[in-house]
């Protein structure tokens, strides 16, 4: 969901084998799922539609409402690290429409290329800690990533409240804003 990337690059992310991710995605391939192309030696996936995004976020619903484990661990590990409610797309909109808050995108800068929420501010997690003094104090951050279970927003709300920064995240990730119809802007 944030955009095409080769075998290669999903093994490295997903610490799989080449060899494991690609016959997983041969596999998403045979099932419609997602789509290839190849450029010499290398195959490139992507989804076959956005789609695919909303079939997640169904499955998710589904396994969160059926499964208790899946409760238990969001419950202990996401839920304790976010004392505050995470903020809906909608009460972004209409705060940063105000030029009420900041907003950043966390995702590395490949992913913030590809899509991101109208003038948010890439600042990959891995580069908080140098540019966090950058960030206005007097607008409440808002940190974005890949989805609502995806831990670099949590990370990233963390780091900014450690540093007296009003912080929050979004309820969830860029592919959920973009499936929304919400504006999307690219680089």
């Amino acid at each position: 969901a944030q955009g095409e990337r080769s075998v290669e690059e999903l093994a490295a992310i997903t610490k799989l084998t080449v060899a494991n991710t690609s016959q997983h995605l041969q596999g998403l391939r045979r099932s419609g799922l997602v789509t290839s192309r190849s450029v010499a030696q290398k195959a490139y996936y992507r989804l076959t539609d956005y789609k695919v995004v909303e079939l997640m976020a169904v499955m998710r619903s589904i396994a969160e409402n059926n499964l208790g484990e899946i409760n238990r661990l969001v419950s202990n590990y996401l839920v304790s690290k976010d004392d505050l409610e995470p903020i809906s797309h909608e009460e972004l909109l209409k705060r940063a429409r105000k030029g009420a808050v900041t907003v950043i995108d966390v995702r590395p800068q490949e992913e913030y290329s590809s899509g991101h929420v109208p003038h948010a501010i890439n600042v990959p997690l891995s580069e908080l800690k140098k540019t966090i003094a950058s960030l206005p104090k007097s607008k409440e951050v808002i940190a974005y990533c890949r989805g609502p279970y995806c831990l670099l927003a949590f990370e990233a709300v963390a780091q900014l409240r450690s540093k007296g920064y009003k912080a929050r995240r979004l309820q969830d990730g860029f592919p959920e804003w973009k499936l929304a119809g919400h504006p999307v802007d690219q680089q």
